[in-house]
């Protein structure tokens, strides 16, 4: 079970990435040359989007490199980031799979017992 977190929280921590790379650049974008009409509006709380964008991918890396080692703590770390993804980008398309494999990762590195046989 902690292998499947492993890998669960690694591929969900690099889809977080992507997120967070279009959610923080759009917020940047609108911040730096202003709404485009309809098209480009800046959403509410962009410091929220901001500070999601970066910490989602980096708790889901941290938590998926300790999932064999520290299962308790690395399950606490993808959960939390796939409800900081949650939080500041919905459940939609782009982060559906993120949200689905670290919470996963989370629950199972969570109900891991002992140590993976080799």
């Amino acid at each position: 079970m902690r292998n499947a977190a492993l890998v669960l929280g690694i591929i969900g921590g690099i889809w977080a990435m992507f997120v967070g790379f279009f959610g923080y650049g759009y917020t940047e974008f609108v911040s730096r040359n202003g709404e485009i009409g309809d098209i480009a509006k800046q959403v509410e709380h962009p410091m929220v989007i901001q500070a999601a964008s970066f910490l989602a991918p980096v708790l889901a890396i941290a938590g998926a490199a300790m999932a064999r080692s520290q299962n308790k703590a690395a399950g606490v770390l993808m959960i939390a980031s796939g409800l900081a993804i949650w939080l500041a980008f919905g459940f939609n398309v782009f982060t559906m799979f993120p949200i689905a494999m670290l919470g996963l990762g989370g629950i199972l590195a969570l109900a891991a017992r002992q140590p993976d046989a080799h």
